[in-house]
């Protein structure tokens, strides 16, 4: 759900922002979905709200991310712990250099709430996907604002 709402912020609500985007992508630190597209609930969430043309295979984190990507969101804690742990290996065995790997970070920092979290909401009910779209949209803007104020 995440592309598929910052891909259409960035091309419907900011589209000025697609001057600093040069590739987005979204993946998971687990394999449990790989290859599926998303939850039917997503997709019924994101054609309420006017997105149409989202299509999405689930993917794995892969280590190549920290060098393809300048930004890597989590939507949690736990991810974001996982995600600068793998970051930190390749530091420390040498492989990268810290300036050449993309920026781990939580998604929820850019909705001007702290270290808001984005609850999973596979397991709860459909509004678990409304709550979801609804912060990732605000986020998603907030984030884009930010990459405007660095011109």
């Amino acid at each position: 759900m995440a592309e598929g709402v910052f891909r259409h912020v960035t091309k419907h609500g900011l589209p000025e922002a697609n001057s600093h985007l040069e590739r987005i992508d979204s993946c998971g630190t687990g394999a449990y979905h790989e290859g599926d597209p998303p939850d039917p609930r997503t997709l019924a969430v994101l054609e309420k709200h006017g997105i149409h043309d989202f299509r999405h295979a689930a993917r794995k984190f892969e280590v190549s991310d920290f060098t393809t990507f300048d930004y890597i969101f989590a939507m949690d804690d736990d991810n974001r712990d996982y995600l600068e742990r793998a970051r930190k290996r390749l530091i420390h065995k040498g492989e990268s250099d810290e300036s050449e790997l993309g920026k781990v970070m939580l998604f929820g920092i850019w909705g001007g709430k702290g270290n808001e979290e984005i609850g999973d909401p596979y397991y709860g009910a459909r509004d678990g996907f409304e709550i979801a779209f609804e912060q990732i949209e605000r986020l998603s803007r907030g984030f884009i604002k930010m990459l405007e104020n660095r011109k």
